[in-house]
């Protein structure tokens, strides 16, 4: 029997390490979460502190075994599921004998769920250790442990200057090292589609269907948009692959890298899939069942499940429950909120200070990514601190130890990263060339965007170092994070319980504060963006980029305009007074943005 899950939220994949261990922490719950595993550096850090806790005996792999990146992985995630299913059974002795916990479970368990009827129910009569055992036997099952690649970060890698063949690429190798192991969950494949990456997935049986049309391991699409999804989708449909989820992400609203659509706002992008499922559905199944039959593979009778979820910017529960209600979503991403939560991710106890005193204004969208990708931060980081000190004494760039975001090929065949000292020296010098033909604000303003971007690498892995106590190697680099905006009104470090409560609605963690709503506050950021872009353009003003900046603005006031409706129509957030004064302030501010001509 295929139980449902616990929750209608899940935790979305935080940096390359805030949630490296979640599943440890939280799957016994059944609470979902996503770990990023592309650098096997600390995936073999963190499996081998977890194996002396767990006393699991000495699982190291040396980076010398070949394919070791593909087999560190694949261990990891094998410890993990082991972890969690311990931790998991002794989770449930835990609560059929002791009414107080079971009480303080019942508790996190959304109001609308038939098991936290049941337990209620199991409660008033006082119940014997043997009913309590029975019904959680059949109804309770650990969150999903499931994993996260992003596409872009698929460097190719050499051995004595001789390149590798491609499954050797970074992000093939860590799709190997998923699909070697022994989870049943989901990959979610995220900033775009990667054709060389979706072809490695047919080589593996376990992306297909089994006799009874039951897939061991399922794809998870993070997108922005329909078209995109349509796209990916019928992609990978053509080599008999099925995405069972589309994970929606606003654009800007988010943590991390922030992928802008054309002035596409969340809710009419959700509107768009809330109307055309099952044109989704059915134009993937078509081409899935054509392609299993070429591959000789299990047939599916009917259409496997797509799940549509979305993430990004949510603080409450009535904008969680808005969202499950008005577009049948399955569930809600909440990421950011999670990194003051200490029993759910991994940060250090100095930056989840700072996230905690941080306010709306030390929230901003930087250029620190070397992806040229505009990267969510916030200001005072560690790494903020080390790299300005470095600056004074005039020393630039990082020494690029894990080299995975080396994928400019600018000056080498084997790819630097724009973070490194490497790079910026070359940089420098090309600018030092050009000195005399340009004025000192001209020249500090390209010498910034030099020395702007930050190790990522290193950044977004030191945290889960630092609040275990590991040690670090290299140089002195500090912490960078990623939250989203929205952490800005979450003021306090909080348990997991309450924070769950919060999301269902039965306890309140937000600040006082004037918190916009989640709609209102990706409007805004779009609006901005678009005022940005025009202020700051510099290139030759072609007909293409008139016609972009005209649909963007055209694409914004269509939203206020489906806002409008929609609110009005289904009654929800009737309580904000201020959001229709917002709605018809924002639509003021885009109508007087003049497009060049």
């Amino acid at each position: 029997m295929i139980k449902k899950p616990l929750h209608n939220f899940h935790i979305p994949v935080m940096g390359l390490a805030y949630t490296i261990d979640s599943p440890i922490r939280v799957a016994q719950y059944g609470i979902s979460s996503v770990i990023s595993i592309i650098d096997d550096e600390i995936i073999e850090k963190m499996k081998n502190f977890y194996s002396k806790k767990f006393n699991l005996g000495d699982l190291s792999i040396s980076d010398r075994v070949d394919d070791y990146r593909a087999k560190r992985i694949t261990a990891y995630l094998d410890m993990v599921d082991t972890i969690v299913n311990e931790k998991f059974e002794a989770f449930k002795e835990e609560i059929s004998r002791n009414a107080a916990a079971l009480r303080n479970f019942t508790d996190m368990l959304p109001n609308t769920s038939e098991v936290k009827a049941g337990l209620k129910n199991i409660l008033d009569q006082n119940p014997t250790v043997a009913s309590v055992k029975n019904f959680i036997e059949k109804h309770l099952s650990p969150g999903n442990i499931d994993v996260n690649i992003m596409t872009k970060v698929d460097k190719d890698n050499f051995r004595n200057n001789e390149p590798l063949p491609v499954i050797y690429n970074d992000a093939h190798a860590s799709l190997r090292g998923f699909a070697n192991s022994r989870l049943s969950s989901s990959v979610v494949l995220s900033a775009g589609m990667n054709p060389r990456l979706y072809g490695y997935l047919e080589e593996f049986d376990d992306f297909f269907p089994d006799r009874n049309g039951i897939l061991k391991k399922k794809i998870i699409l993070k997108v922005s948009d329909f078209r995109s999804a349509m796209v990916q989708g019928n992609f990978l449909a053509k080599k008999g692959l099925w995405v069972s989820e589309y994970r929606i992400e606003s654009g800007l609203n988010c943590g991390g890298h922030a992928f802008a659509t054309e002035g596409l706002l969340l809710g009419t992008i959700l509107e768009e899939f809330r109307q055309k499922k099952n044109e989704l559905i059915r134009s993937a199944c078509d081409l899935m069942a054509k392609a299993l039959e070429q591959k000789q593979k299990y047939p599916v009778s009917e259409p496997p499940e797509i799940k549509i979820t979305v993430q990004g910017g949510v603080g409450t529960s009535e904008e969680h429950d808005f969202l499950l209600k008005t577009y049948a979503i399955e569930s809600v991403g909440w990421g950011s909120p999670f990194l003051l939560v200490p029993e759910a991710t991994s940060v250090d106890g100095e930056t989840r200070e700072l996230l905690v005193q941080s306010k709306e204004e030390d929230f901003y969208l930087s250029n620190l990514s070397p992806l040229g990708v505009p990267f969510n931060t916030v200001k005072g980081t560690s790494n903020e601190i080390i790299r300005h000190e470095k600056e004074k004494r005039n020393r630039y760039g990082s020494s690029c130890p894990k080299k995975f975001l080396a994928l400019s090929r600018e000056y080498s065949p084997e790819g630097m990263c724009t973070a490194s000292k490497k790079y910026q020296d070359i940089k420098f010098r090309e600018l030092d060339a050009e000195k005399e033909n340009m004025t000192e604000e001209v020249f500090q303003k390209r010498k910034e965007t030099i020395t702007e971007k930050a190790c990522l690498c290193v950044g977004l892995v030191n945290a889960a170092y630092m609040e275990q106590n590991l040690p670090i190697k290299g140089e002195k680099q500090g912490v960078v994070i990623c939250p989203g905006p929205n952490l800005a009104y979450f003021d306090k470090e909080v348990s997991l319980s309450e924070m769950v409560q919060h999301i269902y609605g039965n306890k309140n963690i937000l600040a006082e504060n004037d918190r916009p709503n989640m709609f209102i506050n990706e409007l805004k950021m779009y609006v901005d963006h678009l005022k940005k872009e025009i202020q700051e353009f510099s290139g030759a003003l072609t007909n293409a980029q008139i016609k972009k900046w005209k649909t963007f603005k055209d694409n914004l006031l269509q939203g206020i305009g489906y806002y409008e409706n929609l609110f009005r129509e289904t009654g929800f957030f009737s309580t904000d007074s201020r959001i229709s004064q917002q709605l018809e302030q924002n639509r003021l501010i885009i109508s007087e943005i003049e497009i060049p001509q």
